[in-house]
């Protein structure tokens, strides 16, 4: 029989986040990771086989704890999805500066494992359909320019002023939610009449 583990997963990608999330992309490095969480390097590789996979699993872990919440807001209100975004940037702070601050690229070369690159597939697919039925739902047709309402209200307007409080280092205060609400009225009014 094994040892019992010391240290979950989670510990390790909690840590990663906290240390991207300090230093930036460059911070993170398998040999700090260990430092942070006092583990053995070894322990660290056990798990991730390399620095690129390590941030392939903290980006899709923030993303999925970000995209699963704002599809299910999505499918049911487009303003409830919005302003969901601000809720998990407020509960997420960290996260959420390393997702609305870094791309992707910034933070891997991009050779991610075959099981983390169809992961990441799904992911984008998932939003991809969620968006698409939304502005259906709302508009009754894809248009580009439906598409381009829909986005700059679900996507573009919130992402803009949560961005400028996170390179502040701060976090959005929650009335950012009535610029929210005021923007996304005033940008899909009555959208199944167009």
């Amino acid at each position: 029989m094994g040892r019992k583990a010391h240290f979950h997963n989670s510990d390790f990608l909690d840590a990663a986040i906290q240390i991207i999330a300090e230093g930036g992309p460059g911070a993170l490095t398998i040999a700090a990771l260990a430092v942070r969480i006092h583990a053995p390097v070894g322990s660290v590789y056990h798990r991730f086989p390399s620095r690129d996979a390590l941030l392939a699993e903290v980006w899709l872990g923030i993303i999925e704890s970000f995209q699963d919440d704002f599809i299910r807001k999505l499918e049911e209100d487009g303003l409830a999805a919005t302003l969901a975004c601000l809720h998990w940037v407020r509960q997420h702070p960290a996260e959420a500066r390393i997702l609305l601050l870094h791309r992707m690229q910034d933070l891997t070369t991009g050779r991610w494992p075959p099981e983390l690159q169809k992961r990441a597939r799904r992911l984008e697919k998932d939003l991809h359909e969620a968006v698409i039925a939304f502005i259906k739902r709302e508009f009754g047709k894809v248009t580009p320019e439906n598409t381009d309402r829909a986005i700059f209200a679900l996507y573009d307007a919130p992402l803009g002023i949560i961005r400028r409080y996170l390179s502040n280092s701060q976090v959005p205060p929650a009335t950012v939610a009535d610029l929210l609400r005021e923007t996304y009225n005033a940008v899909m009014p009555k959208a199944k009449s167009r």
